[in-house]
């Protein structure tokens, strides 16, 4: 609970009940060269850090060896959130799974206050990654520690007829529902997109009320339903901000993050929309988005 309470507590919302967070993991899951040639200040680990602190936001999620670098200088400055397992872009030919890089332990020596991971749910070794991260979180709770799932779908059989179904609504609600049962306090998703993935794939179990009344193709109500399968809310939602398009960065980051919060979300956690430009505009970027969740006009729908 110290944790989370440190989590909530810092940067612009510190005390909103709504989390921003800085996510820089994009130089191992897409190559250091696609995520920092945009800026190559951000190779070096500290321009990450002071991102996020110039940027107010209430953390900053990295992998061990960018924390590290900095640790002994930033740990005490902005919580950290140590990234434990990724894919990588180097072997050959492309591959899709998640690989843990360090223990819970390491990241707790270093001074973090939660971890991180991924779950590729749906597909082929999902269930390897389930309890390598289910142990992980339940070493982290035992160290005191918050515990966030990037909680991604994952599988070839996904797209149907030209339609990609990995946003889906009722796909990734339930992967949110798979990722707070092994014990994350915090779910990352993605902005759903579409709904029907179970319909389209002719696999697993739905309801017709999940389509009829417990949602409807409308971007908020789509995300209501993610937010359902967090236990109704009680484990918190942050939707990513996705990647950089350039000048409609910024209009999209506001409306993801409107979406969120009127959904019931508890924020956004956006990276290449900020540190892919420079730090000015990506401070900005980051302050336009904590806007929203400070504006009490923009209210639960």
């Amino acid at each position: 609970m110290r944790s989370l309470e440190a989590l909530y507590a810092h940067g612009r919302l510190g005390g909103s009940g709504y989390l921003s967070i800085l996510p820089v993991d994009q130089g191992i899951e897409h190559s250091a060269g696609a995520s920092f040639a945009p800026n190559p200040i951000y190779f070096d680990p500290e321009n990450i850090v002071k991102l996020a602190i110039e940027g107010g936001c209430n953390a900053v999620a990295s992998t061990y060896g960018v924390l590290a670098a900095v640790s002994r200088k930033y740990a005490h400055k902005i919580p950290f959130v140590v990234k434990i397992n990724h894919n990588e872009f180097l072997s050959y030919p492309n591959q899709y799974d998640q690989t843990m890089y360090g223990s819970v332990d390491d990241a707790w020596n270093m001074g973090a206050v939660a971890i991180g991971a991924t779950v590729y749910f749906g597909s082929p070794d999902s269930r390897r990654q389930i309890l390598e991260v289910a142990e992980a979180f339940e070493r982290a709770h035992e160290l005191g520690m918050a515990t966030i799932l990037w909680c991604y779908t994952r599988n070839t059989g996904f797209k149907v007829d030209g339609i990609d179904y990995h946003t889906a609504a009722d796909f990734t609600g339930q992967a949110n529902h798979l990722g707070v049962t092994i014990q994350a306090d915090i779910i990352k998703q993605k902005l759903p997109t579409n709904n029907g993935g179970y319909n389209a794939t002719k696999h697993g179990k739905t309801h017709p009320k999940v389509y009829s009344e417990l949602s409807s193709n409308h971007p908020i109500d789509l995300t209501r339903y993610q937010v359902a399968n967090c236990y109704m809310g009680r484990m918190g939602l942050i939707n990513s901000g996705g990647e950089s398009k350039g000048a409609t960065d910024l209009a999209e980051a506001v409306a993801t993050a409107i979406i969120n919060k009127r959904a019931g979300g508890q924020g956004l956690i956006s990276g290449r929309k900020a540190f892919q430009k420079p730090m000015k505009e990506g401070v900005e970027i980051l302050n336009a988005i904590q806007d929203v969740y400070l504006d009490h006009e923009v209210t639960i729908a």
